[in-house]
């Protein structure tokens, strides 16, 4: 048995690829002895392409990617933008917390006013909304401008306080 180290790094048809030339493939014959094309209708050379479909230069990222003139290419966040996204989602962290936290403390005394049939939706609609909050903002706020979602980010931090928590915090009275 005689084998080379390069055979086995190599396919059948692969002359080509190494000096950057396109391979092409030998059209297979039918038993008739006429060539067959890969499509019945066009010959395998023909550079048309499908509908929708773009071409480009080999080693491109958009080799074989459909067109769509849809698409619409968001620049990245900047570092600011996400610093500050990051600050404002910790701050909602914590009011969740704080929700949690105040909520749980005012239940004894809640529980002498209305029944916990009305009161658990609401404390967990409050422990929720600060994050509620922060996602309809992020999903609502896609296509403006930077500053319109921190704003509103902003307002959410005024309104969202957990007010429970800072009345009577975690000691209590």
């Amino acid at each position: 048995m005689n084998s080379d180290s390069d055979d086995a790094l190599s396919w059948d048809g692969d002359e080509g690829s190494a000096r950057g030339e396109p391979v092409r493939k030998k059209p297979a014959r039918t038993p008739s002895g006429s060539a067959a094309t890969a499509s019945s209708e066009r010959p395998a050379d023909d550079p048309t392409l499908p509908e929708g479909w773009n071409a480009v230069g080999r080693g491109s990222a958009d080799v074989g990617r459909p067109q769509n003139e849809d698409e619409d290419e968001r620049p990245a966040l900047s570092t600011g933008m996400l610093l500050t996204l990051g600050v404002i989602g910790g701050v909602y962290l914590l009011y969740s917390i704080g929700w949690v936290v105040g909520g749980m403390r005012l239940k004894p005394l809640a529980n002498l006013i209305v029944a916990d049939a009305m009161y658990v939706p609401w404390f967990v609609l409050a422990v929720a909304a600060p994050a509620l909050w922060f996602l309809a903002v992020w999903v609502l706020t896609r296509a403006r401008a930077g500053w319109i979602r921190v704003a509103l980010l902003l307002l959410g931090v005024v309104l969202l306080v957990p007010w429970p928590f800072v009345t009577v915090g975690v000691i209590g009275s």
